[in-house]
């Protein structure tokens, strides 16, 4: 009676730990999260004065009532009507879209490039391994056609 031993819980787990996409997916967390502090006060520090020189101080200030009359306090409760508070969706949007472009052009585009130098000096690297084997396989016929016509001409001699 021969039992099939199942991987216990904890050795699933640890293979599920060690996949390269898990931790390359933790590293992304733990940047995207420290980077979120970066692009809020890019947001907060130069959008939003940006947008004060045009109009109002900031994104969240830009409001309209869809039932009215619309009373929010200071706290941002809603005192009466139904505000539509689209200047912190565009906050959002704006700090979506800056956040993504700075992870293409500093992130993702060095890092394709130089995965691209790397494949092609790989590349090379193989083209001339296999012409330097080539001229070698090359040497050694001759070589071997050399041996064989100097035992030629050495039996006819005899």
């Amino acid at each position: 009676m021969s039992e099939k031993k199942e991987p216990s819980i904890w050795q699933g787990f640890k293979a599920f730990l060690m996949r390269g996409n898990v931790v390359d997916l933790a590293v992304a967390v733990v940047i995207g999260a420290a980077f979120t502090n970066i692009v809020n006060s890019v947001v907060k520090g130069v959008i939003n004065p940006l947008v004060g020189a045009i109009g109002t101080k900031s994104l969240e200030s830009y409001t309209s009532c869809l039932k009215d009359p619309c009373v929010v306090s200071a706290d941002g409760t809603v005192k009466s009507g139904i505000p539509i508070m689209w200047g912190s969706v565009l906050g959002a949007t704006l700090t979506f879209v800056i956040t993504a472009a700075v992870v293409y052009f500093l992130m993702v585009l060095p890092m394709s490039k130089y995965l691209a130098r790397q494949e092609a000096r790989r590349k090379a690297k193989e083209g001339t391994h296999e012409v330097i084997e080539v001229t070698e396989l090359e040497v050694l016929k001759e070589i071997r056609d050399a041996l064989v016509a100097q035992r030629g001409s050495g039996h006819d001699e005899r």
